[in-house]
């Protein structure tokens, strides 16, 4: 009698299995995917939430928190800060670390559920490779800015659509001047990050 070993998983599979634990985490691994998130990208969250330098009177929305790194960073800086996020996993890990200190809810780039001009600031981190449409979300996040709000935005440069220029030319397309984008090799083994900057004329 012979034996031979089980197939090993194919790449659809991997494929899912990454997904649910990093691109829309749900279930067991969307929790074990929460928890290595919030240490591989917690440098870069605290990058993005001091490049935006938040003031006690300001109001934030951050785009996809995950687990909540930046979330808690920006809810000890400004005067209100708003999390949404589509897994319900993640919102949990977000309210256990933050407590009442942030708004978290159900919500993606381009459905915020924020009221027009209702935000000082947007932030959003290996989020934006994930929008099912990056047009709408842009034109989303223009909406709720007040004018001469600001938008900063982080992503592993390997995982983007497009090039960091060519997300830039996007922002643009959507009504945001000033832009800035460069990479940050955050320490660590954390993948080199493409950052952008962005201003809604005011």
């Amino acid at each position: 009698m012979t034996t031979s070993p089980s197939p090993s998983p194919g790449p659809g599979v991997l494929d899912a299995a990454l997904d649910r634990a990093f691109g829309h985490p749900s279930g067991l691994l969307g929790r074990l995917g929460g928890k290595l998130m919030s240490v591989g990208n917690a440098a870069t969250e605290h990058r993005i939430v001091d490049l935006a330098r938040l003031e006690p009177d300001e109001v934030v929305l951050v785009v996809g928190p995950g687990p909540g790194v930046g979330l808690d960073a920006a809810s000890k800086l400004a005067g209100e800060v708003i999390g949404v996020e589509p897994s319900p996993e993640m919102r949990d890990l977000c309210t256990d670390r933050c407590g009442d200190r942030a708004e978290v809810r159900a919500g993606s780039a381009a459905r915020t559920g924020c009221a027009d001009a209702s935000a000082d600031v947007v932030l959003t981190v290996n989020n934006v490779q994930f929008w099912e449409d990056r047009a709408a979300g842009f034109a989303e996040l223009f909406r709720v800015l007040r004018p001469g709000g600001r938008l900063l935005l982080s992503a592993h440069e390997k995982w983007l659509p497009v090039t960091r220029h060519e997300l830039a030319g996007e922002a643009a397309a959507a009504g945001f001047t000033d832009l800035q984008t460069w990479t940050w090799d955050p320490p660590g083994f954390a993948a080199l990050a493409a950052q952008l900057r962005a201003v809604k004329p005011g």
